[in-house]
């Protein structure tokens, strides 16, 4: 049986509805299906109903692969392993990829095999104020690393990006240590830049995100991430021999004007408020992780 050009990992845990929007998204791809196998790594929640996969087994190649519990870092590495592709696209539970997506990030690495290809989510909820402000952070970074650094695009996350598996396997798959949905990605895509391999952004790889959020929810996020970033930099000194990546007083600036800018949102002064608590909480939680290690 010859093996599959792709294979699409997607970690779940206990989000069946989910799940299933995503497996219909990734039913629909215009990539044949012959080229492409989906390997669902189920992390630690009760297992997958047959009849919920057999509903998709005639439109793509399905595994399901059940952990216990080790956090997203854990269950991609298990996906890493497993997979039979000679390339990986990452996407999750609660995202539903465009149909050209598989295709066009299949284009992207005929044209540059070595490279991480990948573009951001767009937010689906468009009435969730808290999703929003959490993608419009990530919208932000996207744009600034984009058009700012000389060196090329330094910023993935990992519900959006594709590259060889050989790759993948060689950078050891996802550092464990990133126990939480926080960070884990910025670290990968730091390493396959040391590595001196190049990123592509596919710009028409769009993968709608529905991830719906609370006041709780987006705090909880946001903390998570700051507990991440001390992670990060203290994986990336150990890399780098103590050199800590800071941002500058602008990086702040520009981003609490980001969402003025026009067309960015319909709720502006409410998304400016958002993000300055995203921050305040980011330091919290970075300040708290650090305090633990």
């Amino acid at each position: 049986m010859t093996s599959p050009r792709f294979s699409v990992i997607v970690p779940t845990r206990a989000r069946l509805p989910q799940l299933r929007r995503c497996l219909t998204a990734l039913a629909a791809q215009t990539l044949a299906r012959d080229d492409f196998e989906v390997v669902i790594v189920n992390d630690g929640s009760p297992p997958l109903p047959d009849d919920e996969l057999e509903a998709f087994r005639e439109r793509l190649a399905i595994r399901s692969i059940h952990q216990a519990w080790g956090g997203p870092a854990s269950a991609r590495n298990t996906g890493i392993r497993e997979a039979q592709g000679a390339y990986l696209a990452f996407t999750d539970d609660d995202c539903a990829p465009v149909p050209t997506w598989l295709a066009t990030i299949d284009a992207a690495l005929r044209a540059t095999p070595a490279a991480l290809v990948g573009w951001h989510v767009q937010n689906a909820l468009d009435d969730n104020v808290f999703s929003e402000a959490s993608q419009l952070l990530i919208d932000f970074l996207y744009d600034r690393f984009d058009s700012a650094a000389t060196r090329g695009p330094r910023f993935f996350t990992s519900n959006n990006f594709a590259g060889a598996t050989a790759s993948f396997r060689a950078l050891g798959g996802f550092d464990t240590t990133f126990r939480l949905p926080a960070g884990e990605d910025r670290d990968l895509t730091d390493r396959w830049q040391a590595a001196g391999w190049p990123h592509v952004y596919a710009r028409e790889a769009l993968v709608q995100h529905h991830h719906v959020m609370t006041f709780r929810s987006y705090t909880r996020q946001h903390l998570n991430y700051g507990r991440g970033a001390w992670t990060f930099h203290q994986a990336r000194e150990r890399r780098h021999t103590g050199v800590r990546q800071t941002e500058a007083p602008g990086f702040y600036v520009a981003l609490l004007r980001y969402p003025l800018q026009r067309g960015r949102t319909r709720r502006p002064v409410v998304q400016v408020a958002l993000l300055a608590w995203s921050q305040g909480v980011n330091a919290l939680g970075y300040l708290l992780e650090k305090l633990r290690s």
